[in-house]
């Protein structure tokens, strides 16, 4: 996907998640849809094979499978997360996430408020 909306322009207006990015050849592509230091909001997109390795995020967390599917790990146990299902991640807890085949995810965190 070429020249993508700029993020201000998303507001709003209804939106068709899975067409704001596009699953690249071996690759993870992301897009930021919402930064503030509490948080964020952020597409992603997994070709076949792809992954992000085990580490830890000050954040909550959810993923929110789109299209196909994804393989996530919490604290070394493995979940199957499909299209329509999502996943909380608890903050400071080892994750990973890998794709079995391409899929799309919506990933909102959210900053835990100090103690």
């Amino acid at each position: 996907m070429s020249n993508p909306e700029p993020a201000q322009n998303l507001f709003a207006r209804p939106l068709e998640l899975p067409q704001l990015l596009s699953v690249q050849s071996q690759a993870i592509v992301s897009r930021i849809l919402v930064k503030h230091p509490s948080g964020s909001i952020t597409l992603f997109a997994f070709d076949e094979g792809q992954s992000v390795e085990e580490h830890t995020a000050p954040f909550d967390a959810m993923i929110h499978v789109l299209e196909g599917e994804a393989e996530v790990s919490i604290a070394g146990e493995w979940h199957l997360v499909r299209a329509g299902e999502a996943i909380l991640l608890p903050a400071n807890v080892p994750h990973a996430i890998r794709a079995p085949k391409a899929f799309k995810m919506v990933l909102v965190m959210l900053r835990r408020p100090s103690q």
